[in-house]
């Protein structure tokens, strides 16, 4: 303790002994309540994770058409790399992927610009989809080891050609079993993030039995390296009421409990909850619960005829105005 000079030793002892008994019980409060802080709940932050894919139906639509709120975290995600041909008749290749995007209007160069203009954009692509030259497309690997070993190397040269950071799961047929699907998309994640090729990695199921099926089989094996799930609404009947719709959020929420379970919209039109018949009273229903995780819409090459309105009022919704 600091000596003071004008106080007697006698004082100074006094005045030492008064202080440490104090210090014990104010002690004693303090720590309590450090502990009692370090534990009570906190609040989730709010999430501001917008996704929209891009690329399938070639509607000469670029990155830059689309409107980016800089507020909103912002993911591009490629549609499609399909482990097919590029052939006029496409046929399975066993996890030897290569591109199906419009890749002459979303190239390398294009994914470079955009990033290095908008700090909180991100590019991923996506697997499987649901045709590949009007083939449709079926997940088929000869064996577990092999598909793995031919989609980590082809995966890997595209991504990284394209300077990509995450992938995509949106198989929807399947000629394998529910286990070998996991194992095969598991080990896929796996080793992509093991060896720093991607930084996260999402699912798109929707309401189908062999599609959950597929799916949640992953899920209950892999779930922890699953950041999002891109869980297609838009695939339920087109005249999905707002109370519908919550209560199918609630439902996939519970399948992939613990999951960041994306809502969604379709700028087709052509099912679900549209953002004209209350998609977003939805989704306010929902931030105001604190459960809307992000928002994501299928997909920039139909909205651009629109003008991407939907797509402003999303991000205005997640993160405010820019």
């Amino acid at each position: 303790m600091q000596q003071y000079p004008f106080l007697s030793q006698t004082t100074t002892h006094t005045y030492s002994s008064i202080t440490m008994e104090f210090s014990k019980p104010f002690l004693c409060v303090f720590i309590l309540q450090v502990l009692l802080f370090s534990h009570a709940p906190t609040q989730a932050a709010p999430t501001t994770l917008f996704r929209e894919y891009i690329g399938a139906n070639f509607q000469n639509v670029k990155f830059s058409d689309v409107p980016i709120n800089i507020n909103v975290e912002f993911h591009f995600i490629l549609s499609f790399a399909i482990d097919y041909t590029t052939s006029s008749s496409p046929s399975p290749t066993n996890g030897k992927f290569n591109v199906f995007w419009d890749s002459e209007n979303l190239s390398p160069s294009e994914v470079s610009s955009i990033k290095s203009k908008h700090s909180n954009v991100k590019v991923a692509l996506s697997l499987g989809g649901a045709t590949a030259g009007g083939v449709e497309v079926l997940f088929n690997p000869s064996s577990v080891d092999s598909w793995v070993s031919n989609a980590v190397s082809s995966l890997t040269h595209i991504i990284k050609q394209y300077n990509l950071d995450g992938i995509d799961i949106d198989y929807e047929q399947f000629g394998a079993t529910p286990e070998i699907f996991a194992d095969c998309i598991g080990q896929l994640i796996t080793i992509l993030k093991k060896e720093g090729v991607i930084s996260f990695a999402s699912i798109a199921p929707f309401d189908n039995d062999q599609v959950q099926a597929h799916y949640l089989a992953l899920w209950s094996s892999y779930g922890h390296l699953i950041d999002y799930v891109n869980f297609q609404f838009y695939a339920y009947d087109q005249g999905t009421t707002v109370d519908q719709f919550i209560s199918f959020f609630e439902t996939q929420s519970r399948n992939y409990k613990g999951g960041k379970v994306l809502v969604s919209f379709t700028s087709e039109g052509n099912g679900g909850l549209s953002p004209e018949n209350g998609f977003f009273i939805a989704c306010n229903r929902l931030k105001q619960q604190q459960q809307l995780h992000g928002i994501f819409v299928w997909s920039a090459d139909d909205s651009k005829a629109g003008g991407f309105s939907h797509e402003k009022q999303s991000q205005a919704l997640l993160g405010g105005s820019p």
